[in-house]
């Protein structure tokens, strides 16, 4: 390893669906985080590895800010902000469609301005607006905190990547590699079949359902089929706050629970590089997001 390699930690900050999980799997170059089109997608930090010639960059992708209706809510707050003092560089995410600083951001930047971090800003769905609408946006927030660098993106678009990687790596310090180069996240198997399977139903499923669904998988096992291929046994839980929903998830005949199960077979066998085997209930847990058991294991580790 060269003398001058670096590394540290850089948490994603940002209001809720401006495309952190996007922008933080277009960096590390892999499935790491959950993706869909609704609010409060990722509930816990998410860790990506990016490692390069000269340095090792550890993302950690956190919950979005928004404002808190269960303990749950509380949680992935608590999470987000308590990342901050424990980062080297902050990417704060903010959406070019704003027109001014709102609520949410103002939040974060008080935060920031608490914590004196060194912070990019990172202006994402520039591919929406007006020159003049970006230009205003980075004025003002220019005003607030002195940033390493404002960057302008498309989180969908891969020509940023190495742009901001650099920037990154410009302003981290010298240390060690915390992981092995080999690896990409921090996430156990397990971890990673249980996001998977969220995902898929965050994606078809209606609005009011999705942020009640808890997904554990009870049985994770290895084994060699008969052509002597592995292939991972996998039986998983979703779980539901009410009775209603349980039905909706399910579908008729069974349907919604197959299209979800087998959009999260394609994509774990993509990522796990094995065949997979996957097996889905659907099971109520009223009140789940009250619980303090099931609540303390999306708090930042």
């Amino acid at each position: 390893m060269e003398d001058n390699f670096k590394s540290g930690f850089v948490a994603l900050i940002g209001r809720t669906n401006v495309g952190k999980s996007t922008l933080l799997n277009l960096l590390v170059g892999e499935k790491v985080a959950a993706i869909a089109n609704k609010v409060q997608t990722t509930r816990t930090a998410i860790r990506g590895i990016v490692n390069r010639t000269t340095s090792q960059i550890v993302f950690v992708d956190t919950p979005g800010i928004h404002k808190p209706k269960t303990k749950l809510n509380e949680t992935m707050i608590e999470t987000s902000f308590s990342s901050i003092p424990d980062s080297d560089i902050v990417l704060f995410l903010i959406e070019a469609t704003s027109k001014d600083i709102g609520k949410g951001d103002r939040i974060i930047l008080d935060k920031l301005k608490e914590s004196n971090k060194k912070t990019i800003l990172i202006i994402n769905k520039i591919d929406l607006v007006k020159k003049e609408t970006l230009l205003h946006l980075i004025d003002e927030y220019s005003k607030e905190y002195n940033f390493e660098a404002v960057i302008p993106i498309s989180a969908i678009n891969s020509k940023y990547k190495e742009t901001i990687l650099e920037e990154i790596e410009k302003n981290l310090k010298v240390g060690p590699a915390y992981y092995d180069i080999e690896e990409y996240t921090d996430q156990t198997l397990r971890q990673l079949a249980e996001e998977t399977i969220r995902e898929k139903a965050l994606k078809l499923l209606q609005d009011e359902v999705p942020h009640g669904i808890l997904v554990e998988v009870e049985k994770m096992e290895l084994r060699k089929n008969k052509q002597n291929q592995e292939i991972y046994d996998i039986e998983a839980t979703i779980y539901v706050l009410r009775e209603s929903h349980k039905g909706i998830v399910i579908g008729k005949n069974g349907e919604m629970l197959k299209r979800i199960g087998k959009l999260a077979r394609i994509d774990m066998e993509d990522n796990f590089g094995m065949k997979i085997n996957l097996k889905t209930w659907v099971k109520v847990k009223q009140d789940w997001q009250s619980n303090d058991t099931i609540v303390n294991k999306f708090k930042l580790k």
